[in-house]
């Protein structure tokens, strides 16, 4: 039995969260040919995140990402948020 790794993803906002379904067709299918399974644990975080809640993540983010086995993260930044505060 193949071991199953837990990705954290975080499609971020504009083209992240665009192609991030596309992204995960690709290692599904990099999994199904190499023996591979995944979990991935969606995050909401991003621009929208920070614009509902003042912050970009929560404040045990860190901890909840360490769960994990790797961090799948898509582009993150807008208009509405400085690149100070979104990166």
């Amino acid at each position: 039995m193949a071991h199953c790794y837990e990705i954290a993803v975080i499609a971020g906002d504009g083209i992240g969260s665009e192609v991030m379904a596309e992204g995960l067709r690709v290692l599904e299918a990099v999994g199904t040919r190499h023996g591979l399974e995944w979990q991935w644990r969606d995050y909401p975080w991003g621009c929208d995140y920070y614009r509902e809640t003042g912050a970009m993540m929560p404040p045990d983010a860190l901890d909840q990402l360490a769960e994990c086995d790797a961090i799948y993260l898509g582009a993150v930044g807008g208009p509405a948020v400085t690149d100070h505060v979104s990166l």
